[in-house]
């Protein structure tokens, strides 16, 4: 039997913090940039997000100077 797809996990990696270290940015400046609080922005960092709403996700590529596809990554069911 083939397993599906969508029962098996699969995962959202977000790169917060690689880039974050390679801009040289913390996580006070990037919230005061962005204007999204240091907490959420800790979840994001952190990888316990459930959700990114677009605009968020534009604030941040356009502070940090990268796409979607640097700061997100899927990783496939195993």
């Amino acid at each position: 039997m083939v397993p599906d797809p969508l029962e098996e996990p699969s995962y959202i990696v977000c790169h917060l913090g690689e880039i974050m270290a390679k801009r040289g940015i913390t996580l006070v400046e990037l919230s005061e940039r962005v204007g999204i609080s240091v907490v959420n922005l800790s979840v994001l960092k952190n990888n316990r997000a459930k959700a990114v709403r677009f605009e968020t996700l534009a604030r941040l590529c356009a502070v940090l100077e990268c796409k979607p596809g640097e700061l997100l990554d899927y990783l496939p069911p195993r």
